[in-house]
């Protein structure tokens, strides 16, 4: 055992009261402790160890095997564990007034799970190391000096000269001089000096109560990575109540950590992180910060790939050509505005207000990707997707005024919203959207006040939607080219909603309700609701009769193997009732389809 010399035997030897012998000197020789091999270097006496042993004949076998050695960063040479005077913190009055506030949620974890992680480290805290044999940092303010009985002094203070002061103090020491204290050479430890960060940031440890950390102290929240919760936060918490006597924050937002493909954490070390200049090059500052925002749920690690950069560049493509399309348009005065951009407009005011309505709830609390993905959605999906085309103009057409300024108030609002995510390109194009005043910026700009939004509106719309998809998969299907206008008929009580938008993008001649159905037409679903698009002109009949058929042999086949499951009477009898109910589900929807086809097959025929 060697407590003095390897971490697991330091443990060890402090359970069962061993003795600490150090064998080595500052400059990694051996020291008197190493016998015959004293001032011998530490290298070298490995080497020759394996010729002693080889020499006296106690040498069995000879092998290599791999372990983990720790190296310096800068001088490439293997750490040795070595015992030294050091300074050391009792931790545990510390820890008794930090646990509480963290657990009663005085200081908010986000995600609580690391109040666990929080809870076990300062239950079982040892004493903190805080001096550091560096040559740069806090330099520890401790200096020594030999006293009258000829013993080593220590005195403490910020300045030597108040060290000298304290030193001078004592009695027999009053012909001590500056040059008979010598500074202790150790620097703190990096997470001593930081611990007061909160603190020191505003003057706090000199000018208590100044009018800076009273008004910012404490803070509203700190955002940092799960793997400093001991060494940084667990620290600031405990210098706030030492020296101020309150928490320094209200929360903590913890973020992932970014690992590679292998599920290493990045580092220049290890050289597996792309150089983030070299990203912002390639997919722009805004891409990067998207991409990795999407991908980053509150303290679960990312595990990095280029395809989420090229997603928030993608995305940033999306914003910039949906921007460009706007403002090329010619804006009339003398057009009225059409009822299809009038239900637009009130259908995307209102999907606007339930996004605001999510994005607030998704920042309180603290579901920033959340946040993200509905401004994403809304962009990508209703706005570029959808209510860009429910509005554009025809081809070199100008668009009414009214629907114009609406589409642009709803574009100042979407780049509000993602301002605080992609604060680059929002800033360029809103200083472009309208004009600005010299001193006008997006970053001072508040973000839309939401209202009540109209959920039957909402619901109609994604049933025109719906509409509209099923007649654009008909022409898909069928090869119809989007010139060519079609007919729409709602079977029955079916309703067509927002009719002129159905018939703008959908390109249509007519729409008829409670119409009957027509085997040859071309029928699809909304719901329960059914819809026929004749294709008599606008198909080869033979091409189509082909289709028909062949679906109908596959859906034949499916059947059959349906009806074979469910005439197994064990099957029926011991298969779960669900199961059992979805295979006769399938049974009659394969029915049903085969049924249809069917009559759209003799209807061609």
């Amino acid at each position: 055992m060697t407590p003095a010399h390897d971490k697991n035997d330091y443990a060890l030897g402090k359970t069962h009261n061993l003795e600490t012998i150090d064998i080595f000197n500052e400059d990694g020789t051996l020291n008197e402790n190493g016998g015959k091999y004293c001032g011998m270097d530490r290298f070298a006496v490995r080497e020759q160890i394996a010729k002693d042993l080889e020499a006296a004949g106690l040498m069995e076998k000879v092998e290599d095997y791999q372990n983990k050695v720790g190296f310096s960063e800068r001088t490439h040479v293997a750490i040795e564990p070595r015992l030294s005077l050091q300074w050391f913190i009792n931790m545990k009055h510390f820890a008794e007034t930090s646990l509480k506030p963290v657990l009663d949620d005085t200081i908010k974890f986000v995600p609580e799970k690391y109040k666990t992680t929080y809870r076990n480290w300062l239950e079982n805290i040892q004493d903190w190391c805080i001096s550091r044999q560096l040559w740069w940092g806090h330099r520890i303010p401790a200096y020594y000096y030999t006293s009258a009985d000829g013993s080593e002094q220590i005195t403490v203070g910020e300045t030597i000269e108040q060290a000298l002061e304290k030193a001078r103090a004592i009695p027999g020491n009053e012909n001590l001089t500056a040059a008979d204290l010598r500074q202790d050479e150790d620097a703190l430890d990096t997470w001593f000096s930081s611990w007061l960060w909160p603190i020191s940031l505003f003057d706090g440890i000199r000018n208590p109560g100044n009018k800076e950390i009273s008004y910012y102290y404490p803070t509203a929240t700190l955002v940092t990575g799960p793997d400093i919760i001991f060494f940084w936060v667990a620290r600031m918490i405990m210098a706030g109540y030492e020296y101020v006597g309150k928490h320094p924050f209200d929360n903590v937002y913890f973020t992932g950590i970014v690992r590679d493909n292998l599920g290493r954490k990045m580092s220049k070390m290890l050289g597996n992180s792309p150089d983030p200049l070299d990203l912002i090059a390639q997919y722009g500052a805004d891409g990067v910060r998207m991409g990795l925002m999407l991908a980053a749920p509150a303290g679960n690690d990312i595990m990095y790939d280029d395809k989420l950069v090229e997603q928030g560049r993608n995305f940033c493509n999306k914003i910039w050509n949906a921007f460009r399309l706007v403002k090329g348009w010619e804006v009339s005065d003398a057009i009225a505005q059409p009822e299809s951009a009038r239900a637009a407009i009130e259908w995307f005011e209102a999907k606007l207000n339930v996004t605001l309505a999510e994005v607030e709830d998704a920042f309180s609390k603290f579901r920033l990707n959340e946040a993200m993905m509905a401004i994403y959605r809304l962009f990508w999906d209703d706005f570029s997707s959808w209510y860009l085309e429910m509005v554009k103009p025809a081809y070199q057409q100008p668009i009414d005024k009214a629907t114009y300024e609406a589409t642009c108030r709803f574009f100042d609002s979407l780049l509000r919203l993602l301002h605080p995510f992609m604060p680059f390109i929002t800033e360029e194009l809103w200083q472009h959207l309208a004009p600005r005043g010299e001193k006008e910026s997006i970053m001072y700009a508040l973000l839309p006040a939401q209202k009540d939004a109209d959920a039957a509106l909402i619901a109609d719309m994604e049933i025109t939607k719906q509409i509209i998809a099923g007649i654009r998969g008909i022409r898909a299907s069928k090869n119809i080219p989007n010139k060519d206008t079609l007919e729409l008929r709602a079977i029955g009580t079916a309703k067509v909603t927002n009719p002129e938008l159905v018939s703008k993008l959908a390109n249509l001649s007519g729409i008829t309700l409670g119409a009957e159905k027509d085997p040859a037409a071309a029928s699809f679903m909304v719901g329960t609701a059914e819809y026929n698009v004749p294709l008599a002109s606008n198909i080869d009949v033979a091409a189509e009769i082909e289709r028909l058929e062949k679906e109908i042999a596959y859906l034949e086949g499916f059947r059959k193997s349906v009806e074979k499951k469910l005439s197994n009477e064990r099957f029926v009898a011991n298969a779960p009732a669900a199961v059992v109910d979805t295979e006769r589900r399938k049974l009659a929807d394969a029915t049903s389809k085969i049924d249809n086809l069917q009559a759209s097959l003799d209807a061609l025929k």
